[in-house]
């Protein structure tokens, strides 16, 4: 081979590992300033997120830790910092007291749904659903999705909405969507 040739194919191996890395960086998008890798768990990768520490924490006070930290697979609708903030004052600090561990799993299962369901299984439910998608999740309430502009909102039994606004962010055990809203059961 020239050496014209093996400059040209080294070139052409460079920029394929270049768009290869952009690729899966797209592919998996960073949540809260932090890399999201597809090999690590949902709390593995959650504990990085700037924008989560409120979640990481209630999860930590439920005793959820293992749970999401297991095979799975899990679709956690991840409420931002921002989101919880919007609840009434005092609301956060009261859940996670020991005698409320019982509240505040019930409202953290509320955004787990069993199984990997990506926007893609949303929209695939909702065009048969008539453009709602309806999954029950580990909590054994209800979520209903549909097509909101670019994205996808949720509606929980109480009547709130929330908005997707990070979807498919991959995990080993599962992906998770973030959402501008805690949600309800």
């Amino acid at each position: 081979m020239s050496m014209k040739y093996a400059r040209l194919a080294i070139a052409l191996a460079a920029a394929t590992v270049l768009s290869t890395g952009a690729a899966a960086k797209k592919a998996n998008p960073e949540v809260g300033g932090a890399a999201m890798y597809p090999t690590r768990t949902i709390v593995e990768n959650a504990v990085n997120s700037k924008d989560h520490t409120t979640l990481v924490a209630a999860v930590k006070a439920a005793g959820l830790v293992e749970t999401l930290s297991s095979p799975g697979p899990f679709t956690v609708f991840a409420p931002t910092n921002a989101a919880f903030a919007k609840l009434p004052a005092g609301t956060v600090e009261t859940l996670v007291k020991t005698e409320n561990k019982a509240n505040l799993t019930t409202i953290l299962t509320y955004h787990v749904v069993p199984g990997r369901i990506t926007a893609q299984d949303i929209a695939t439910a909702a065009k048969r659903g008539g453009g709602k998608a309806t999954f029950v999740t580990a909590s054994g309430g209800k979520l209903t999705f549909w097509k909101k502009g670019m994205g996808w909102q949720v509606q929980d039994a109480k009547g709130n909405y929330a908005n997707i606004t990070i979807a498919n962010v991959m995990q080993s055990n599962g992906v998770i969507h973030v959402i501008d809203t805690v949600l309800l059961p």
